[in-house]
């Protein structure tokens, strides 16, 4: 079974609507009001504010323009040669551990497991093998990685950046 088979397993065991998608109520550990079960052809329109609170997804990096989500939030993308690769299947397990971390960080996951694909993503990064890579919110690459990191490791490289700290503090703050 391949990765892509187990995460549409693991969705349809979880119910959730996407392969990765994770409400965020679901994600602090709450679970949805009762009257927030939609049908699979509910519209997006019939959502209240409440209910339509912002998912984590890991989303297909080869048609993404990462400067629409420059100042808003900081993606990680996470490359590969196959999505058969060992070090990729572990990273998106690792990302998935604790992805309230991730979401109060504002991050977002985009993966690339084609190299032949030759995406707007490969062609600026230019990977070589697996590489994980974390971009700022001024769209500046942070971190370059070979290996698997945790969101624990990420958390850590995110907190230290000065926007960061400048969102911690006015959080304290208001």
């Amino acid at each position: 079974m391949n990765r892509l088979q187990r995460l549409t397993l693991l969705a349809a065991l979880t119910a959730l609507p996407l392969a990765q998608s994770v409400s965020a109520q679901e994600a602090e550990g709450q679970s949805p009001a009762p009257d927030a079960t939609l049908s699979e052809d509910a519209a997006p329109a019939d959502l209240s504010a409440e209910e339509a609170a912002p998912a984590f997804e890991i989303r297909d990096g080869y048609d993404v323009d990462i400067a629409e989500y420059q100042w808003t939030h900081r993606p990680v993308v996470v490359f590969a040669d196959s999505p058969a690769d060992p070090r990729y299947q572990e990273q998106i397990d690792e990302l998935l551990q604790d992805i309230p971390a991730l979401m109060t960080r504002d991050v977002v996951v985009f993966v690339d497991t084609d190299p032949k694909a030759r995406s707007a993503l490969r062609k600026k990064l230019r990977p070589r093998g697996f590489m994980l890579v974390l971009i700022g919110k001024d769209g500046g690459v942070k971190l370059r990685k070979p290996l698997p990191w945790s969101v624990r490791e990420l958390s850590r490289t995110i907190d230290k950046m000065p926007m960061r700290q400048r969102e911690i503090e006015a959080r304290r703050e208001g």
